[in-house]
């Protein structure tokens, strides 16, 4: 039923239970004796289902899925076997009649708020805890061929919209004209309608269009163009800036398909490209050439950030890569999967080297005050030889 009238496909059995095996094997390594998971996405991850309730991951027993809410849907949704309960006060003698509740529980304590772990400690009875929630990203860092595959389909609602991009922006338009017009676009072909980023206080928008200085003002938001929004309430995004001629028109749009989520970037131009943009572009397009031609697995995050920093360096443009002033971010890629903010992430501090079947969006991009931003951001699937990209569209700035 559901299929009938939805854009998904349903995680295969054998895809879970690998994960929750992956997972049990780094808790172990952590001295971990079960996990105690709460957060929407990790649950859909490891179940199927986030319908309200609780995955429960022992060490050496099959998971449980207690659902205290959406019962009927969260059969529909996962293939694994549901445990329905009435509130989350029976779960404690379930685990004990199975003798699970032992040992050190683990928790997600990058997203666990306080209040929160107190009622868990409190109604589970657990002595022991431990944090789970690294364990967790490692595990979903590495996209098995069903989420390869849904990757892939995100991407193709991404270069949708992008080919339809170039019809929208038009001299005179507002940012906020263009955006919605181009998140439009992509509900109508399914997009699951927002994006999900991990950590307090972290939002992300669909999509967001900058059209000149707007581009150049930085905000709480980690990354290099971030737009000023409409309001100090949701201080990012599009806004009511209009298109001006030679003035490069920047589109961050983020592909959503059955949760997973695609991340590019593209500049579009009315008339000639004003000078002072020229060479930003040239250099963010030479650092995608160049990660392609060496970029695999076994390749550290850092010697990529490091090669990047040296074209920008090289160009004179150092002071406005990846941001300027205190807008500057660290990062010159990050991981995607069910979350825009995974693993790796590509800085010059963390080393981390890419595994096969990684999965990362690239952004070099410039921001020039008080004239505006420009860069390009391309996703990658990490292979043993090489990097794939996702989409296949051109990079080429579009000249309108």
């Amino acid at each position: 039923m559901l299929r009938e009238v939805g854009a998904f496909d349903p995680v295969p059995r054998d895809d879970l239970l690998e994960r929750i095996n992956r997972l049990r094997r780094l808790m172990a390594n952590a001295g971990i004796d079960f996990a105690l998971l709460i957060q929407n996405v990790d649950c859909f991850y490891f179940a199927g289902t986030m319908q309200k309730g609780m995955l429960v991951v022992p060490l050496d027993q099959d998971p449980l899925i207690f659902v205290e809410k959406g019962t009927e849907r969260a059969v529909m949704e996962t293939p694994l076997e549901l445990t329905p309960i009435k509130n989350d006060k029976e779960i404690k003698k379930i685990l004990i009649d199975k003798h699970i509740l032992k040992g050190t529980a683990g928790l997600e304590f990058d997203v666990l708020p306080l209040s929160m772990f107190e009622r868990l400690k409190r109604i589970i009875g657990f002595d022991g805890y431990a944090d789970v929630s690294e364990s967790i990203r490692e595990v979903r860092a590495i996209k098995s061929t069903f989420e390869l595959a849904q990757i892939y389909k995100s991407g193709e609602m991404l270069a949708h919209v992008f080919a339809k991009a170039r019809d929208v922006v038009r001299e005179g338009k507002t940012e906020l004209e263009i955006e919605a017009s181009l998140v439009a676009e992509g509900r109508k072909i399914g997009h699951q309608g927002f994006l999900r980023m991990r950590g307090l206080n972290q939002e992300m928008m669909v999509s967001t269009v900058q059209a000149g200085y707007t581009g150049a003002i930085s905000t709480m938001l980690d990354g290099p163009i971030t737009g000023v929004g409409v309001t100090p309430a949701m201080p990012q995004g599009s806004s009511f800036k209009k298109v001006e001629r030679r003035i490069p028109v920047t589109i961050d749009y983020g592909g959503g398909y059955n949760g997973y989520i695609t991340d590019e970037t593209r500049s579009f131009v009315v008339g000639e490209l004003q000078e002072v943009f020229r060479k930003p572009y040239e250099a963010a397009r030479s650092i995608i050439e160049d990660v392609m031609t060496y970029g695999k697995a076994g390749v550290d995050c850092t010697e990529i950030f490091s090669r990047a920093h040296g074209i920008a360096k090289k160009a004179g443009l150092e002071k406005y890569f990846l941001g300027y002033g205190d807008g500057k971010v660290a990062f010159i890629g990050h991981g995607l999967g069910l979350e825009i903010n995974e693993l790796p992430v590509l800085t010059a501090r963390h080393s981390r080297v890419l595994k096969e079947g990684m999965v990362f969006a690239f952004e070099p991009k410039f921001v020039l005050p008080p004239y505006g931003a420009i860069g390009i951001e391309v996703d990658f699937i990490v292979r043993p030889n090489y990097l794939e990209r996702v989409t296949k569209n051109s990079i080429d700035i579009v000249q309108l």
